[in-house]
């Protein structure tokens, strides 16, 4: 009985314990759609970046320290050097603490102040893409102060000696590593493709001395001069062994370079706020064109001052981004290129308005003119394929950059596709590469009959108007009503050529958008034929214009400055070699 009493007990425990147990429901189902997720993602992360950006720490050192304004803090070389052993521990770099760098310290903290500060501010574009590059090569993150001491992060300074860059590579130096140069375009001046050309170049040398201030001092003097020094020093294989027997611009050049990167690293302890950053690394995307392009074109566009175009494409000599293979490509801040990308074919057709297109217009005869007015817009699937992506396999040497300019697209396109947390791709890697569609537009034709009294007629240009669709990249504060009032459409076609339920819209998102352009095609026009008696030309006096070469200019850039392309400035001074122009020397203009 007390056996039967237990196992009902037992029972009636698990039946009540089995009536309180809730059957699970079914998972909610994301309602973000990847698309806007990823949107929302890349919106945080430049968010984030841009408060991790205004949260330095040299603000809170700054004032722990109790400095005033302006002054210039009195450090012992005790602490110096407990500064520079603390440096050296974290790099294989050997930050020598000695009279030398002492005494280049000190001078760099009290007369280098102003040129730390203005630095430190472009550091914000730079220092990023050269630490990429270096972990990319397997570089100490240290090299990155050797472009400050080379040009001062400035990608257009050219030494007297002829070398240009931001890492000051000579012309010889930068053909050997794959820099081009031409009438247009100097790789030298490409911060991208010049800093992976010195990681190269300085891995070389590292691999050739062992020592990586002997690397240095070769960067700077050639390793012709550092082996002879080696010689002459009987054999001796660390730089400052071998510094007595070096040039002497070389002899300061290491202790330049320790003395930048403690400035740069301690500045705060030294009380030198760096100078307001323009634009940061992480705030530039990049756009490759399939035509050649003015930056005058693109500035009239999307309101991008030209200057702030040349200021982040260094890379091109003139005003004018030219028709290359692989194409070229322009850099600048994310809304600029995301708006550009969304008007990519409007900015072909000002170019052409405004300079003209490479090829003249055939007119057609007058019997092969068809008779028909429709059009016909088609979506066309830039790869033969008809897919929305491909894969791409990363090869070694290759970066995102590259990869884009290569497939035709932006950095934040293949960012978005793979949804990568950085712009570091490693060898090996697959990614999807999105493929771009275009809008291709068939024009009408124009039915012009040919009548016995038609004399009066003549091949010409007829305009007229032709309702297409395009396609408009949403951005950002957009909503349909801005956009149908672009396009002068209304909101409700918008709607129902898309099949919108709502108001709805995503930054980024494609929309189909029928509107009005105005097309040209050859046809038969009226002509008034009416005699004028021509008016004697009297000819001009030849007025000639000099111009004084400057420090920093270059061949192409004072022909650009005066509205002359490089070979008609070359016309004009036949006896002048574009890459031998000399300071003070006069340059015929006009």
């Amino acid at each position: 009985m007390k056996n039967c009493l237990s196992v009902l007990l037992i029972f009636v425990s698990f039946s009540s314990l089995n009536s309180q147990t809730r059957t699970p429901k079914p998972a909610v189902k994301d309602s973000i759609s990847s698309e806007a997720f990823m949107r929302v993602i890349d919106e945080t992360l430049n968010a984030y970046y841009a408060d991790f950006a205004n949260q330095s720490n040299f603000d809170s050192i700054i004032n722990a320290l109790e400095y005033e304004p302006n002054t210039i803090p009195v450090v012992s070389d005790e602490v110096y050097c407990q500064r520079l052993e603390k440096m050296s521990e974290m790099t294989p770099f050997h930050l020598d603490c000695n009279s030398i760098s002492l005494s280049t310290i000190r001078f760099f903290a009290s007369n280098r102040r102003s040129f730390a500060k203005v630095v430190l501010g472009r550091s914000a574009l730079y220092f990023d893409m050269y630490e990429e590059a270096l972990a990319k090569y397997d570089l100490p993150i240290e090299l990155k102060y050797l472009s400050v001491i080379e040009s001062g992060l400035r990608p257009q300074i050219k030494s007297p000696a002829g070398a240009l860059g931001l890492w000051q590579f000579m012309y010889g130096t930068g053909k050997m590593y794959g820099l081009n140069e031409n009438s247009y375009i100097d790789e030298r001046m490409d911060p991208v493709k010049e800093t992976d050309a010195a990681c190269r170049y300085l891995k070389k040398l590292f691999g050739i001395y062992g020592d990586w201030n002997l690397a240095l001092a070769a960067y700077n003097a050639g390793p012709g001069n550092i082996n002879k020094a080696i010689r002459r020093s009987g054999g001796k294989r660390t730089y400052w062994e071998v510094r007595p027997f070096l040039p002497r611009e070389t002899q300061g050049y290491v202790p330049n370079f320790i003395a930048a990167a403690y400035l740069l690293t301690y500045h705060a302890e030294h009380n030198i706020e760096p100078a307001p950053a323009k634009i940061h690394y992480y705030q530039l995307d990049t756009m490759c064109l399939t035509k050649g392009v003015h930056m005058s074109t693109i500035a009239s566009l999307i309101d991008w001052t030209v200057d702030d175009i040349k200021t982040l494409n260094p890379v091109y000599k003139a005003q004018y981004i030219p028709l290359t293979q692989p194409n070229q490509c322009i850099s600048g801040p994310l809304t600029k290129i995301g708006k550009l990308v969304s008007l990519e074919d409007s900015l072909y057709k000002l170019e052409n308005s405004l300079y003209g297109s490479a090829g003249k217009l055939t007119p057609l005869p007058v019997e092969s003119i068809a008779d028909t007015n429709e059009v016909v817009a088609v979506e066309a699937p830039v790869n033969p394929n008809n897919k929305e992506y491909v894969y791409h396999k990363v090869k070694s040497g290759e970066t995102l950059s590259s990869i884009a300019r290569k497939y035709n697209v932006t950095n934040s396109q293949i960012t978005k596709y793979n949804r990568l947390r950085s712009s570091r791709v490693t060898k090996g890697q697959t990614l999807k590469i999105p493929q771009k569609t275009t809008t291709t537009i068939v024009p009408p034709v124009i039915t012009a009959p040919i009548k016995k009294d038609s004399l009066s007629m003549t091949m010409g240009t007829i305009y007229y108007d032709s309702s297409v669709t395009v396609f408009h990249i949403v951005q950002r504060n957009e909503s349909l009503t801005v956009i149908a009032g672009k396009y002068n459409t209304t909101v409700e076609k918008i709607k129902e050529l898309n099949g919108l339920k709502d108001n709805w819209l995503n930054i980024g998102q494609k929309l189909k958008v029928n509107t009005v352009i105005k097309l040209s095609k050859p046809g038969l026009v009226k002509k008034e034929v009416i005699k004028v008696e021509p008016t004697p030309v009297v000819p001009k006096a030849e007025v000639k214009k000099y111009y004084k070469v400057k420090s920093g200019d270059l061949f192409g850039r004072i022909a650009d400055k005066h509205g002359l392309t490089p070979a008609q400035l070359q016309k004009l001074n036949p006896g002048i070699k574009p890459d031998r122009i000399n300071v003070g020397q006069e340059i015929r203009v006009k």
